[in-house]
């Protein structure tokens, strides 16, 4: 299910980026978010929930979409591929990790952080068990 329009994405955000990147990025990125959401618009129709939190899940994903696209990557393994550090000659780059000072690679989540900052709070995150 396309849960996001190349109108809203422009829309919520300003970005633009060409409609094939955006239908080339939206469908990993609406996967993403249904395994981050527990799959919750794969149960409920998105069209009867209720309109903000409909909304923070739109801007979610087009905050994935965002990401996707800034790291040039839809995968883990793609995201992660960048070296730690390279040398050309006598001028040596390396790329500090932001919690070891020692600076060893670590990995890069596929899911975008600022995801987080637009469903906290929406319910849309809860990983308990259903009684139902």
């Amino acid at each position: 299910m396309l849960y996001l329009t190349y109108d809203e994405f422009r829309d919520q955000t300003g970005i633009d980026i060409y409609e094939s990147t955006f239908d080339r990025l939206l469908p990993k990125a609406s996967a993403v978010l249904d395994n981050a959401t527990n799959h919750f618009y794969a149960r409920h129709d998105i069209e009867q929930d209720n309109s903000w939190r409909v909304s923070q899940f739109k801007k979610a994903l087009c905050a994935q979409i965002e990401y996707f696209n800034e790291a040039g990557a839809t995968t883990f393994e793609g995201i992660n591929k960048a070296p730690q550090s390279f040398t050309a000659g006598r001028t040596s780059v390396s790329n500090a990790s932001r919690y070891n000072p020692g600076g060893k690679n670590e990995a890069k989540p596929l899911v975008a952080e600022d995801v987080f900052v637009y469903l906290e709070g929406t319910g849309l995150l809860y990983t308990g068990v259903s009684s139902c």
